[in-house]
């Protein structure tokens, strides 16, 4: 076979991800916070583009700079009773008339006292300056709001604000400055003494003394490197850690598994005393170190909101609180592009303003495509909406891509970190994807959500004395049309942490 060379034309169809589709992408999967972020990021880096919020002040600040710009001073009423000066018209300002009136001498006012002004420099009042405006600067320069700010103590400002006082040796504190980064959030202590100790170079039992020292810092339970040694530490500080108490910390395990006939028989005590020491347990704080709240908690912000309509339907609207708004200086860009020294300005400014226009569609694409999605949810799980979580209905995401007209990777994006405000509270809106679960007698099938929801319901009102099965619970959803099996009640129970029907005997008989 000859090897030769040739030209050849080919045509065909290929799918490319542009830069401005794979934004677009982007934008469409972020929460409302990384939505906010990532535009006020495009704003700062991007000169075409601008804020869509409306401009500071009225009309009235407009009459006043209006007035300004003429040189025309804003007149006054002398039929007013407050027109004028009223420094100059009811007050002597002479030092023997304002010592006279305060009825003391102008010596005994401590200008460097916080909080009292200085006396007026006669100099400012000769030349028309009023003594309101002498004091108010003098008292901005020492008034400082920021000295009365609080700011929030850490776990660790805390802990170390003790080890000063309870350590006197550097070396010590350099022990307890160690341990006291290596806590976690919750108080605990998670370290290899033995590398630490070797780490450090000090000796093992120089770093069990200092680590006993910290362990009786406040709040009790800190440094524990387990919860049975946390729940022993916070007994030792209230003087209830007695043998009886020691045997149950041992044996805590029981504890969990509510296995209280073992419990009463290795701590020695009756049921009245297990009652208490368990209640004493309960009483307990297993996070001792969370009380500090380092961590922010960021409420959720709903993206969507569903009302009620006075037809009987449902009206869904964006929440424009959470959309940035984001505006192309068209009339700027014409006049820069005027004034492009060389072709690389120009390339510039031509990019920044074909990005700045892709941001708008981009966004507003976004914003129709969520309301879109979320009105056709709206549509499928009208049932939730108005009876409650026992008639939310099976839905995937097949279902809602057919019925917009879109595929199921764009409603995945469109679904992931957005939440829905209804009239039954703020929810994901994955949550309303359920799957299918079939009915016994070839009815509609249920959703998986409203069937934990019935199991859940059956718990908590199920009887102490005649506690609920798996099979049982089998058996009853299957008389009510549910086809279910029995490993997949235990699952559905274990998820909603749910103890078996052996461990809610103990405990629920452990109450009466």
């Amino acid at each position: 076979m000859a090897i030769s060379t040739k030209l050849e034309m080919r045509q065909s169809q290929s799918l490319i991800m542009t830069p401005q589709l794979m934004q677009a992408i982007k934008l469409l999967q972020m929460s409302n916070l990384d939505l906010v972020a990532y535009v006020e990021a495009e704003l700062e880096r991007n000169p075409l583009l601008e804020k869509g919020e409306g401009e500071p002040g009225g009309s009235g600040d407009a009459e006043a700079e209006r007035g300004a710009d003429s040189g025309e001073a804003p007149q006054v009423s002398s039929d007013e009773p407050n027109s004028g000066d009223w420094m100059q018209n009811d007050l002597e300002t002479g030092s023997e008339a304002i010592a006279s009136r305060m009825d003391t001498d102008l010596g005994n006012v401590f200008p460097d006292e916080p909080g009292v002004p200085a006396s007026p420099d006669p100099a400012l009042l000769k030349s028309g300056d009023s003594y309101k405006n002498a004091s108010s600067s003098a008292a901005s320069d020492d008034y400082n709001l920021e000295a009365f700010v609080a700011e929030e103590t850490s776990l660790v400002n805390s802990l170390e604000e003790q080890m000063h006082l309870s350590l006197s040796e550097e070396a010590d504190k350099l022990i307890a400055g160690h341990l006291i980064n290596s806590l976690d959030e919750n108080g605990y202590l998670y370290l290899d003494l033995e590398e630490t100790a070797e780490q450090l170079g000090v000796d093992m039992s120089r770093l069990e003394a200092v680590l006993g020292v910290l362990q009786t810092f406040e709040p009790a339970g800190v440094f524990a490197r387990s919860l049975a040694e946390c729940l022993k530490l916070q007994l030792i500080d209230r003087n209830r850690f007695d043998p009886a108490m020691e045997a149950m910390i041992d044996n805590i395990e029981l504890l969990a598994r509510r296995d209280l006939a073992a419990l009463r028989k290795i701590c020695q005590v009756d049921d009245e005393d297990l009652i208490e020491m368990i209640a004493e347990i309960r009483a307990l704080d297993p996070k001792p170190g969370s009380v500090f709240g380092s961590s922010l908690v960021q409420p959720v912000v709903p993206d969507v909101f569903v009302r009620a309509a006075n037809d009987g339907t449902w009206a869904v609207e964006l929440n424009s609180d959470t959309l940035p708004k984001v505006l192309v200086n068209q009339t700027y860009y014409a006049r820069v592009i005027k004034t492009a020294r060389n072709e690389t300005e120009k390339e510039y400014l031509t990019d920044s303003f074909q990005t700045a226009n892709w941001l708008a569609k981009s966004l507003d694409q976004r914003a129709r495509t969520i309301l879109k999605v979320s009105t056709e949810i709206v549509r499928q799980q009208d049932g939730f909406l108005t009876h409650g979580i026992a008639h939310l209905r099976p839905l995937n995401l097949k279902t809602i891509a057919e019925a917009i007209s879109m595929h199921e990777s764009t409603v995945s994006r469109v679904t992931s970190n957005k939440y829905m405000a209804t009239p039954r509270g703020i929810y994901e809106l994955k949550y309303f994807f359920s799957s299918a679960i079939s009915a016994t007698v070839g009815g509609d099938a249920h959703s998986a959500e409203s069937v934990r929801h019935r199991i859940r319901q059956m718990i908590d009102a199920e009887d102490p004395k005649a506690i609920l099965s798996d099979d049982t619970i089998v058996k009853v959803l299957k008389d009510d049309g549910v086809d279910i099996a029995r490993r997949t009640v235990a699952k559905y129970r274990e998820a909603m942490r749910i103890g078996s029907s052996v461990q809610r005997r103990r405990e629920k008989n452990s109450r009466l």
